[in-house]
């Protein structure tokens, strides 16, 4: 048997250097009303008037969520639902029941995953190496967080008014859908160059109010990884983006990877803290998994596709925890996944 051929595409220890042009032809954003208000608001696909998009419950809503992300990404992309091949998608639910309830619909071969907050970067990766593997032309990638139906699944019941710690992040509500495409195209927003997968780091911190503590030593961990297995510097990026570490998180980032001996704070962007602004009280800012996927749709490639963002390393951070583990007094695992994002235009 041939054992070569995985070593033509390996980076380094943990990376991937994508073999042929995976483009991001099109993607979409569905939002609620808080995230409406905040600094992107204009640059939306969607915003709902009412959180609850005309359901019954919130968990339906998040559904709704992804089902009206992933029809408008399809309609940007010019593409037919029947060539996208494969569909990955995955939410905070239980048993991702966002994405099973809202995408089952459109019958495309789902691949469902979970990596909490750090989805988004989960799921393009696996398109990504299948595309390139020559397995698909073209494949769609969805997630989805909604604020009242995590509260529900991760903290309190909404009815219960409890008070949040400034180090609290609030949970977007927002779906993000990309369609990936081996096939380059007038419409692509930026191509995929390479992938670094994260791996579990857990530093013992047990506080799932302060999300963001637990979720920097993942993203540095997969920060300097994919830096080494690159052989770059952080000025070579215009952007190293992470997902919702927030601003306790964003300054345990920064300190960890300077320990490391590499200064990303004059390039380092933090997703949760751009969605709200600070008349929101969104504390820490925001996180989810809607919160990276709506602000890579929205903001970020737009920047790409202007030509104002050469390069980027989009890093969606993940928190590793559940009702049942966090109640058993468990700690709480990060994990982060590296998309390096290039100009195509």
């Amino acid at each position: 048997m041939d054992t070569t051929v995985g070593a033509i595409f390996a980076q380094g220890e943990r990376s991937i250097k994508v073999p042929v042009p995976v483009y991001i032809r099109a993607s979409a954003s569905v939002v609620g009303t808080k995230e409406g208000q905040g600094p992107f608001g204009d640059c939306f696909d969607v915003v709902g008037m009412d959180d609850k998009f005309g359901c019954d419950t919130w968990e339906e809503a998040e559904s709704t969520l992804q089902k009206e992300a992933l029809q408008i990404a399809i309609g940007k992309s010019g593409l037919k639902k029947d060539e996208i091949k494969y569909l990955f998608a995955g939410d905070l639910l239980g048993q991702s029941i966002a994405s099973s309830f809202g995408l089952g619909s459109f019958q495309i071969p789902l691949v469902g995953m979970y990596g909490a907050c750090s989805t988004c970067g989960l799921t393009m990766s696996m398109a990504a190496m299948l595309i390139a593997g020559g397995m698909a032309e073209h494949a769609a990638c969805v997630t989805s967080s909604h604020f009242a139906s995590a509260e529900k699944e991760f903290r309190f019941p909404l009815g219960y008014g409890n008070q949040r710690p400034l180090s609290a992040t609030w949970t977007v509500t927002g779906s993000g859908a990309f369609i990936l495409s081996g096939v380059k195209s007038e419409k692509d927003r930026a191509m995929i160059d390479g992938l670094t997968i994260g791996k579990i780091v857990d530093f013992g911190l047990k506080d799932s109010m302060n999300m963001g503590a637990c979720m920097a030593p993942a993203a540095a961990d997969t920060i300097y990884q994919h830096l080494a297995d690159f052989d770059r510097k952080p000025s070579d990026y215009d952007k190293i983006i992470t997902g919702d570490l927030g601003s306790v998180g964003q300054k345990a980032l920064w300190d960890m990877m300077r320990e490391k001996g590499m200064d990303i704070s004059k390039v380092h962007m933090d997703c949760g803290m751009e969605i709200y602004d600070q008349s929101q009280d969104a504390h820490a800012g925001g996180s989810g998994c809607g919160c990276s996927a709506v602000t890579l749709s929205a903001y970020i490639l737009k920047q790409m596709e202007e030509g104002k963002w050469k390069r980027v390393l989009f890093v969606p951070t993940g928190a590793l925890l559940s009702k049942t583990s966090f109640n058993e007094g468990q700690s709480i695992p990060g994990i982060a996944h590296g998309v390096e994002l290039v100009n195509c235009k």
